[in-house]
């Protein structure tokens, strides 16, 4: 056996399973947004604060790959800086004082990708709508379409701005993007690259399989209590603002013992500061849902 064949077989194996032990959506959940990517290439994970999108996307790859092997995610974040030439190609400066030409972050891992076909690879992109998409893109707003990726031949490769050899992005790559739905600083996704991907809306899981088991595990009544609230209050979230600003449920997971100093601490330096941005306005809704939280 090749040391090649000896690191591939001692990865950690994760199946479907194994996903929804960890991530609180449904089977059906599941099986559909693995549908989508498969098919659109490109996914965006949409969602209020605290549903797990960065957890899901990475364990999303695991699963769809069959096992963990971070050598096959790319894992990013987008910012108001983030370039072109950070993303796909560019000049960048060296210690003599000069430039010298580099490909990005997205064409290198298009490169891995390209150089194994047979197995899947998974680029992840956190805070996707902070960036400036169509400058980050550029011509990629193409190539990364399902029906542009690269398929054995040289009919869907171009050139790109700062290189003379045609390029395409592999078929065996996926995109995942996570955006979330609260943040009022952000504009609207860019229309050119929504057409591009699905979006899959993610709701706090509190009422899924795996979440319910996590509550028995757990077993305290004081935390049940707190879960009860959150339910009431993310259905007057979702009156007066929308699904969008719900709260999460992983500001409640990954303990294995419930506190009362643990308790009031995500209460009130988690929970109650979300709620005053929420509703910056309306201090009489605020003070309310303190109330009723701290009880």
């Amino acid at each position: 056996m090749s040391d090649t064949q000896s690191i591939q077989t001692s990865k950690t194996s994760y199946s479907k399973e194994a996903f929804l032990k960890e991530v609180y959506i449904s089977a059906s959940e599941y099986d559909h947004l693995c549908a989508l990517l498969e098919r659109k290439k490109n996914v965006i994970l949409q969602g209020a604060p605290g549903v797990g999108k960065t957890f899901t996307a990475k364990r999303l790859a695991y699963a769809i790959m069959g096992e963990m092997d971070e050598s096959r995610i790319e894992f990013v974040q987008f910012h108001q800086n983030y370039s072109y030439e950070d993303f796909v190609m560019g000049y960048k400066p060296t210690s003599d004082g000069g430039f010298e030409l580099r490909a990005g972050v997205f064409h290198k891992f298009c490169n891995k990708a390209a150089n194994d076909p047979n197995r899947k690879y998974f680029f992840i992109i956190d805070e996707i709508n902070r960036g400036n998409l169509s400058k980050i893109f550029g011509e990629l707003l193409m190539l990364i379409e399902s029906d542009y990726r690269y398929k054995g031949d040289d009919k869907n490769m171009i050139t790109l701005a700062y290189s003379d050899k045609p390029f395409s992005v592999p078929s065996n790559l996926y995109i995942i993007g996570m955006m979330n739905t609260a943040d009022r600083s952000l504009a609207m996704i860019d229309y050119a690259l929504r057409r591009r991907f699905s979006f899959f809306s993610m709701k706090p899981g509190f009422e899924s399989e795996g979440f319910k088991e996590y509550q028995k595990v757990l077993n305290n009544d004081k935390f049940n209590a707190l879960i009860n609230k959150i339910k009431e209050l993310n259905a007057r979230i979702n009156e007066l603002l929308g699904s969008g600003f719900e709260i999460g449920h992983s500001y409640f997971c990954n303990q294995t013992q419930i506190t009362d100093k643990w308790l009031h601490s995500v209460v009130n330096y988690d929970i109650i500061p979300m709620l005053e941005e929420y509703w910056f306005d309306n201090s009489d809704e605020v003070n309310k849902w303190r109330e009723n939280l701290t009880k």
